[in-house]
């Protein structure tokens, strides 16, 4: 008998639930119908494996459409994942540019299972960085990235995040949903967000949304620093600069802009 063959029991579950990893690996977006006649099981069993991915990271369902692809938790299981991934290999360069114009922190977040989750990190600067923040959790409302998101999710899910539990972790941790609303609209308008102490004390941060090639916001890049540094005044400008870096990582991405996209099809 052949010693290369493995006669170890597979354990079903487990390995259901890598080959839905393998095979969003390989379609993309993927609804739970499709996924259950593909793995030719029940939906039900289908939808039970993707509940537990989930909550664990591993898949990730989009708001709107419900449909699932990888979530962003395998970036934390190997450096591996994170370098192969378009998002972070596209932002890096582009974040060492933004860290040594701005002498701060630079971070690429996603929004994940209604949290930012900060998925790289640059600082180039002669600074000591006092806090890591790879792979972090932090609410939408408290902070610059978040509110980037918060920004441009649809009207429905917005209101139900401004009608949830606002938490407020500093004094000036904004609570007040019609304050929040106006901030929002700002934000719009201006293209990046800002936060002034408002998830920790003495951190100030700005961010700017970063568009995917359908123009969706894929991510944020965000700019941290200490007050003294990162002062009131200092915002703007770095915000100016947080917007371009963004706008050189969405073309990375293949997002297009309305006027480039005229000249493309001119």
């Amino acid at each position: 008998m052949s010693n290369n063959v493995d006669l170890r029991p597979a354990v079903q579950s487990v390995d259901r639930a890598l080959s839905i990893l393998e095979i969003l690996e390989r379609e993309g977006w993927m609804g739970v119908t499709m996924l259950a006649r593909e793995l030719r099981i029940h939906k039900s069993t289908a939808f039970r494996l993707l509940a537990t991915l989930e909550q664990r990271g591993m898949v990730e369902q989009h708001i709107e459409t419900q449909k699932y692809r990888l979530g962003f938790a395998l970036v934390r299981l190997a450096s591996a994942v994170r370098a192969g991934l378009d998002l972070t290999r596209s932002a890096r360069p582009v974040c060492e540019w933004l860290s040594e114009q701005t002498g701060e922190t630079v971070n690429i977040a996603v929004l994940e299972g209604g949290e930012v989750v900060n998925i790289d990190q640059v600082n180039l600067s002669s600074s000591v960085v006092s806090v890591d923040w790879l792979g972090r959790r932090t609410g939408l409302h408290t902070t610059s990235t978040g509110k980037v998101f918060l920004a441009h999710l649809p009207d429905r899910v917005r209101d139900e995040v401004l009608g949830g539990n606002l938490a407020r972790l500093t004094d000036n941790t904004v609570t007040d949903p019609d304050h929040l609303r106006a901030q929002l609209a700002d934000i719009r308008q201006r293209g990046w967000s800002s936060t002034a102490e408002e998830l920790e004390l003495g951190l100030n941060a700005v961010a700017a949304p970063i568009h995917g090639a359908d123009g969706a916001v894929l991510a944020a890049v965000c700019v941290s620093g200490p007050v003294f540094r990162l002062t009131s005044a200092r915002l703007p400008p770095v915000g100016a600069l947080a917007v371009e870096a963004a706008s050189q990582i969405s073309r990375r991405l293949g997002f297009a802009t309305a006027d480039e996209a005229l000249v493309e099809a001119g």
